[in-house]
């Protein structure tokens, strides 16, 4: 909350328009309830004011805390989730490079580092707290709670916004992964381009 006091015996005529341009912005359409509510990436913020969401995945807990739609980042996009046990990502590839950071809990990192038509049975990589994560550019992979408590992870990722390629099983052909973008945390600051492709 702000409180602003204007008084004109002791204010002067910029202080008083300079209190009224801080109320509008203050009070302006991006900070109250607009699908894209922060205009810019404050220098610091507390996580646990910051909105999640589970997209429809049961035991997923996913917030943006730096994001390229929601904050204007152009390299790198932040987030935190929390995945129950039995919970996991899907089945999924990206034009990104992507790193894990595990906070608590463990799970299993199932990747693909075949690049034939198709996924291929994935390698098992055992993840606990306090490991990190490094996912190939285009390589399939899957995160999932294999534990016995919740598994949080600091996401890392590059050239957001990300375009995921998800697939129904390791062996589905990369031809029929189904595209996805925006991404679910993205669809409501997306704006389609305007821009003339021709």
């Amino acid at each position: 909350m702000i409180l602003v006091s204007v008084s004109s015996s002791s204010s002067s005529p910029i202080g008083a328009v300079f209190s009224v341009a801080l109320l509008l912005f203050y009070f302006s359409e991006p900070t109250l309830g607009a699908p894209c509510p922060i205009n810019g990436l404050p220098i610091v913020r507390n996580i646990s004011e910051l909105p999640q969401d589970n997209y429809g995945r049961p035991g997923l807990s996913h917030m943006t805390l730096a994001g390229s739609l929601l904050h204007g980042l152009k390299e790198v996009e932040i987030w935190l989730q929390t995945f129950a046990p039995g919970s996991g990502t899907p089945i999924h590839r990206h034009s990104c490079e992507e790193v894990f950071v595990v906070l608590k809990g463990s799970g299993t990192l199932y990747l693909a580092e075949t690049h034939g038509t198709s996924p291929g049975k994935p390698v098992e990589f055992p993840v606990f707290a306090n490991s990190t994560i490094h996912i190939p550019i285009n390589d399939a992979h899957q995160v999932k709670n294999t534990g016995h408590e919740d598994l949080q992870v600091l996401v890392i990722v590059s050239r957001p916004p990300i375009k995921v390629f998800t697939y129904d099983d390791w062996f589905m052909p990369h031809t029929a992964a189904r595209l996805k973008f925006p991404y679910y945390w993205d669809e409501q600051c997306f704006q389609e381009s305007q821009k003339d492709e021709l």
